[in-house]
């Protein structure tokens, strides 16, 4: 039986509450799920996940509740190209050091989280936005950088 929110994620309750939407039980479970997991899961991997949370949820109230979450600014949702969507519960909105782009093989369609930016690519990032907004009197509030090509052990299965 789910116990209500984990600790720590009282942010995500003031959110809602601040647009004006209840916390309900379907949407505690969706968002518990992905408060446990860094991987990118598809609509339906949630479902399957929440359903052991609340057995009473069905597919399309969790595509609803993605939806919503995605509207409020709580959770990413991502295309890598293999035809499902995917989606990551952003941690703290106020958590810099969380930021991260993605590599995707499109061979395998592995993702790998990049999060550990050298000073020269946060520079190039900054720089870019800047003259992004500068150029067509533009406010970026966040951006999403993806990168495709082939992992490591694609490229060496390719190889041989």
């Amino acid at each position: 039986m789910y116990r209500g929110p984990r600790r720590g994620h009282a942010w995500w309750q003031g959110r809602f509450r601040g647009c004006g939407y209840r916390l309900t039980l379907p949407r505690q479970a969706v968002l518990d799920v992905l408060s446990r997991t860094s991987k990118h899961l598809s609509a339906e991997e949630i479902y399957l996940e929440v359903r052991k949370i609340n057995p009473g949820s069905g597919l399309s109230t969790v595509y609803r509740t993605l939806e919503l979450l995605v509207q409020m600014g709580l959770v990413f949702k991502f295309d890598f190209g293999d035809g499902r969507a995917r989606y990551e519960l952003i941690r703290n909105t106020r958590d810099k050091n969380h930021h991260h782009h993605h590599l995707i093989c499109i061979n395998c369609n592995r993702v790998i989280d990049y999060s550990e930016f050298i000073r020269e690519e946060e520079e190039l990032l900054s720089k870019t936005e800047k003259e992004l907004s500068n150029k067509y009197d533009f406010k970026i509030k966040k951006h999403i950088v993806q990168f495709y090509g082939l992992c490591g052990e694609c490229r060496k299965e390719l190889e041989d």
